[in-house]
């Protein structure tokens, strides 16, 4: 499952860990860092999103047909609480699993388990090309 994540170098850059992946849940884990932060000390909403995006692709992946491929084509997340210290835990589950699209709902829970940001994306499936 590393691989995957390996795949996708922004995800290095942040310092995104693997946690766990099965295709009906994924669990990535972002350490609080200072140069990650906006104003005041609180992580970054792009930052967040990234962790979040990067949950769901996982999880859109881990439930596609065989040689096919996804990729982001809705993302919405709202924030619900600042993260200035700790993690970011990101579980993402898929809540709709098509023929032509994945819908996964990712939890952002900080290091004491309050939920942070919700965000909610649709992945498209892409077909293997030849």
């Amino acid at each position: 499952m590393t691989d995957l994540l390996d795949a996708m170098p922004l995800a290095e850059v942040l310092g995104i860990k693997l946690v766990d992946a099965q295709a009906d849940e994924v669990t990535l884990r972002l350490e609080f860092s200072e140069r990650l932060c906006t104003t005041g000390g609180v992580l970054h909403g792009g930052v967040l999103m990234s962790l979040a995006d990067t949950a769901g692709a996982i999880c859109a992946f881990l439930n596609l047909p065989p040689g096919a491929g996804t990729g982001t084509i809705e993302s919405k997340t709202n924030f619900l609480r600042a993260v200035r210290d700790g993690h970011v835990d990101a579980v993402a589950r898929p809540l709709h699993i098509g023929r032509s699209t994945i819908v996964v709902q990712t939890e952002l829970r900080d290091a004491a388990g309050r939920r942070a940001g919700i965000t909610l994306q649709t992945q498209a499936v892409l077909e293997a090309r030849a």
